[in-house]
């Protein structure tokens, strides 16, 4: 197994990961990155592999297991009943319990809703120049959440704050400072949500809340902490997912001569799905070994964790002709952007159709929209998204 040496936090690597994702998938299937000190996979077949294989999964074992620090507690306590970080039986349980209410036919009765809010949103834009990301972007996915879960709209900004603070412990180069800001932000959190599911069972509404305190299993419902825990993943991961997926959608289509025919009903889904393996997101997921595995060549022994990179398995050319090239035009096949396998992701109907009735929204009313300055990515791998989107139209 061969190194590779990049810092998650240089400006350049920032800005543009993709070409140092190229030089660790020449080096081999498995490649450890030392800044990590992970070995990693930057291919596709090797991803999938990984990401499909139950004997990899990502619960950590008990002998990996570190001790909580006490001022990052808060943080963990909610950690600890997020289907995220669970193998069965729990994930399974969790996982049935919030599909019951998470279903695609509540999903798609947001539609009217989520195009609402475009045109509400793009009426208010600014004259000139304006950041797109804050005006539109980061707005509908909090607003969608917040009336799909029965939260006053009135606390987006609060609900926000506290997402940026708790998914900040996530990314690359945390500090002292980080932590604490995360574990304030989950205890602010959970005594909101506490109260509010405690009126919630007293006066259920029609909303996914009250839907996720009704679900049962076998006579057994989700534990309020559970419920929390829910609530603030569909929250922090749906948004970060989205937001990203938004302006991520809208500078590449920006950089590529415009949305020509690419919006149009016939070929949104294929466009947003070329977004999703162009520009990802997410770009690091991780999974423990647990016991030995065979991937490529490269034995995984138990308790070992592996990165697995999943921008970088999009820009797979093995898969891929002209991997680095955006081309809605190209034949669909899967990619990896919301995962695979037992932990694929529970919010990706949602977050595909808010980019599929936003983007052709904002081109259709602004059709002239163009960049007003270089778009700069956020500092917060192993998200990638941007900080900014300066725009005209």
């Amino acid at each position: 197994m061969q190194s590779f040496r990049q810092s998650p936090t240089e400006p350049g690597f920032v800005q543009n990961p993709y070409p140092a994702y190229d030089r660790a998938r020449a080096l081999g299937p498995v490649v450890f990155w030392e800044d990590y000190g992970l070995p990693c996979v930057f291919g596709q077949a090797a991803a999938n592999a990984i990401l499909r294989d139950r004997r990899f999964g990502r619960e950590v074992p008990e002998d990996k297991r570190k001790p909580v620090a006490p001022h990052t507690a808060p943080f963990y306590a909610v950690e600890a009943h997020s289907m995220l970080e669970l193998e069965p039986p729990r994930h399974t349980r969790l996982r049935r319990l919030v599909l019951q209410a998470f279903t695609s036919r509540r999903i798609e009765a947001m539609a009217p809703e989520i195009e609402a809010l475009s045109h509400q949103l793009i009426d208010a834009f600014p004259q000139g120049r304006f950041d797109l990301l804050t005006a539109y972007a980061q707005t509908i996915p909090v607003v969608v959440i917040c009336r799909l879960l029965g939260v006053p709209e009135a606390m987006k900004d609060q609900l926000l704050d506290w997402s940026h603070a708790m998914v900040a412990m996530y990314q690359a180069g945390r500090t002292r400072a980080t932590e604490e800001a995360a574990a304030q932000a989950s205890t602010d959190f959970v005594a909101f949500l506490r109260g509010y599911i405690e009126a919630r069972r007293s006066r259920p509404g029609d909303d996914l809340l009250t839907s996720l305190i009704a679900a049962e299993e076998g006579g057994v419902h989700l534990s309020t902490d559970e419920l929390i825990t829910t609530c603030i993943l569909l929250l922090n991961a749906g948004h970060e997912a989205t937001v990203h997926g938004i302006g991520n959608g809208v500078k590449a289509l920006l950089e590529n001569g415009g949305p020509k025919d690419w919006l149009s009903p016939d070929k949104i889904e294929r466009t947003v799905e070329e977004i999703l393996r162009y520009d990802p997101p997410l770009h690091m997921f991780t999974r423990w070994a647990y016991e030995p595995v065979e991937v490529m060549g490269h034995t995984f022994e138990p308790g070992e964790e592996v990165g697995v990179m999943l921008a970088a398995a999009g820009r797979d050319p093995g898969m891929w002709d002209e991997a680095g090239r955006f081309n809605p035009r190209r034949p669909h096949r899967p990619h990896l952007a919301f995962g695979v396998g037992l932990h694929f992701c529970v919010g990706a109907p949602l977050a595909r159709l808010e980019m599929q009735i936003t983007l052709p929204i904002l081109f259709q009313r602004v059709p002239d929209l163009r960049l007003a300055g270089q778009p700069a990515y956020s500092n917060s791998y192993h998200f990638h998204g941007l900080a900014a989107l300066p725009v005209e139209g």
